[in-house]
């Protein structure tokens, strides 16, 4: 209403100014054209009489009195115009620095996590109350709820978020707040999936049906400059949203080892404030790109935080974001970024390969529309299934190609069978049934139930009845698991293995583990 007020005095106000103005430049014009018109007049006179003309120079310094008058009016008509045209002060306000305007963009996709996770407590006079009255005993044991947080960071609009698997892992349920700037909701929310080789995990937000979210920009894999500033945003303490300030102190120590646990050789180094609390929040940099995710401090020194670098948290999110998911395989890993979706890998023999995916290959649509980002596209893969083939167009080397995969059922290529052809021995999935029938203790892993002759199995003393724990330093808990490691594995190639070995002596038994090396048929 002021404003509209004011507006309106303005407007009064210039209409006024506006006839007086041309008032004035009226009445001069007028004026000028009078003196113009007797001047002739008495000229002619005065000519006809002889008598001497009046001074040119008397004459045009009227003339030029009378413009400048006009002249004067009008400026000062065009001058109020266009002061009382002009807007309200443009000046910048000089406390929004890069830092401000980046974290302008990115808070509003900043999460507070909590967790709650139950865990069974050992009651001291459990054993002795079950012991006396035996088969009558049925307390059940006592449980206590823990409660954590921590922070994570929105990177699909429907409600996807990205934090540390320590964070989410074993816990009941999980809650999510948003930040102020993203609206203050909370809501419950579900892990998806995760892995404790990089500490990423995804969590899904329980909303409602077409419900949005700001999402985070990723930056490129390698574009990390020493020193350049960054920002930790996350919810240390407890304590809600915040933002440290430092600068990129160091880049990832080592190069990339395959199924190698992430260390502190392998994370950005920053000098910015990370506290308890702002695990799995982003670090990003001065465009409000997502360089890293907060993961732990040092806590023997101050101003020492470590990130997860980009490229580990793509490669982490290829990993358990993918068809597997759903038991489909696609055999190719997809990895997000800045550059699009990018082929990193492509299994020999697999759907992808047959469908003519390469390595370095960007997806540019799927299922005739565009690839908008990492979660789509694999959305559109698990509604087509093992059903129908799903068309791909992809950019290679600067041309426009055309693509199409179905997905196969990963039990179809991934089992027995193949763990047999590959080492010579069959084998079957550990169960608590099938321990107590062999009198072994509860254990995870695979059985061992029969060795072919004159295969790596049997030279490397493999038998029956030993429990497979591990298969090239990864835990192979079921078929699948354990043959896909297996499928990767060429001819002659040596792989570890971990064994749970049972020995009998008399009545005593007891278990050892051994490693071998068998190599692959």
């Amino acid at each position: 209403m002021n404003m509209y007020l004011g507006n309106e005095r303005r407007g009064s106000l210039g209409r006024g100014r506006f006839e007086l103005a041309r008032s004035a430049i009226g009445g001069s014009m007028a004026t000028h054209a009078r003196a113009v018109g007797q001047g002739r007049r008495e000229t002619a006179w005065n000519w006809e009489r002889g008598l001497s003309a009046p001074s040119r120079e008397l004459i045009g310094l009227g003339l030029a009195t009378r413009l400048s008058s006009a002249l004067l009016a009008l400026l000062g008509l065009t001058g109020f115009l266009v002061l009382s045209a002009a807007p309200a002060s443009t000046e910048l306000d000089p406390r929004r620095d890069p830092a401000v305007e980046a974290v302008a963009k990115v808070m509003p996709a900043v999460v507070n996590i909590g967790t709650e996770t139950i865990v069974e407590v050992n009651d001291p006079f459990e054993g002795l109350l079950r012991e006396f009255w035996g088969p009558y005993y049925r307390r059940r044991r006592p449980a206590e709820a823990q409660y954590s947080l921590g922070s994570g960071v929105i990177i699909d609009e429907t409600g996807y978020v990205l934090t540390n698997e320590h964070v989410v892992r074993r816990a009941n349920r999980i809650w999510v707040k948003l930040s102020e700037e993203g609206g203050g909701k909370e809501y419950e929310a579900e892990r998806v999936n995760g892995t404790t080789r990089s500490d990423v995990a995804l969590l899904k937000i329980k909303a409602k049906p077409g419900e949005r979210f700001k999402a985070v920009r990723f930056g490129s894999d390698d574009d990390l400059l020493l020193g350049e500033t960054v920002l930790a945003l996350g919810n240390p303490f407890g304590l809600g949203g915040s933002v440290s300030r430092g600068i990129l102190s160091s880049k990832s120590r080592r190069p990339p080892v395959e199924n190698a646990p992430l260390g502190l050789e392998d994370w950005l180094q920053t000098d910015a404030a990370i506290n308890p609390g702002n695990s799995g929040g982003p670090l990003v940099n001065l465009r409000g790109e997502l360089i890293g995710l907060s993961v732990a401090v040092y806590r023997e020194g101050q101003g020492i935080g470590f990130a997860i670098p980009i490229k580990r948290v793509n490669d982490g999110l290829a990993e358990i974001y993918s068809p597997e998911l759903q038991k489909l395989w696609l055999g190719a890993r997809i990895r997000p970024g800045a550059a699009g979706l990018t082929v990193a890998a492509v299994d020999p023999g697999s759907p992808a390969d047959r469908g003519g995916l390469r390595v370095g290959d960007v997806v540019a649509g799927v299922d005739g529309r565009p690839a908008q980002g990492f979660i789509e596209f694999n959305q559109a893969l698990f509604a087509a299934g093992d059903k129908r083939d799903v068309p791909l167009v992809i950019h290679r080397a600067g041309a426009r190609i055309t693509a199409s995969v179905r997905l196969m059922r990963e039990a179809v290529v991934f089992n027995a069978n193949l763990i047999q052809q590959k080492i010579g021995a069959s084998v079957q999935p550990m169960t608590a049934e099938l321990a107590d029938r062999l009198h072994l203790p509860p254990a995870e892993g695979l059985l061992v139930a029969g060795i072919d002759r004159a295969t790596p199995a049997a030279e490397a003393g493999l038998q029956r009845g030993h429990i497979i724990l591990s298969i090239d330093g990864q835990a192979s808990d079921d078929l699948v698991a354990a043959a896909k490691i297996l499928y990767a594995k060429k001819k002659g190639e040596k792989v570890p293995f971990e064994i749970l070995v049972q020995h009998r002596r008399g009545s005593n038994v007891y278990l050892e583990r051994v490693g071998i090396e068998l190599a692959m048929q």
